[in-house]
């Protein structure tokens, strides 16, 4: 069973925090957590993730983006990305995680997120109604 989930993006300041709280709200029993395959380091959420999110009564308060590793994916029994290009960058970092890496749109026909990062409010709102579509899909096949 999958007790810890790793949502993973580029910079894990917009796309990746969002699923994360949104999969940690819904699924209360299990860990999940966040980071990027090219992080922002120590970054709060980007201020345009932080807005749609707590719009649609989600908080990001308190996010420190932080990097994707070999060791924290070793932490987790499955890895949620955007793109298809965030599965080999996931696992060139770690090979090991190939069979536990899939994309967040897995359920939606392999749908990907895009990145709004530098984007209008539009497209931060869009990639929100796709991660809630995205999340609540993996939430039913978890049993959540």
């Amino acid at each position: 069973m999958f007790n810890s989930i790793l949502v993973v993006c580029t910079g894990n300041i917009c796309r990746s925090p969002i699923a994360e709280r949104m999969l940690r709200r819904a699924l209360p029993a299990k860990k999940v957590d966040s980071a990027g395959v090219g992080a922002l380091v120590g970054h709060a959420a980007e201020a345009s993730a932080t807005e749609v999110s707590e719009k649609h009564q989600l908080s990001l308060a308190d996010h420190q983006a932080q990097q994707f590793t070999g060791p924290l994916g070793r932490k987790y029994d499955l890895i949620l990305v955007m793109e298809q290009h965030h599965i080999e960058q996931v696992t060139s970092i770690a090979p090991e995680a190939r069979g536990k890496t899939m994309l967040i749109g897995h359920w939606l026909e392999g749908v990907e997120i895009p990145d709004p990062y530098r984007k209008s409010m539009e497209s931060f709102e869009y990639v929100y109604q796709l991660l809630d579509q995205a999340c609540n899909s993996w939430v039913r096949k978890l049993g959540g």
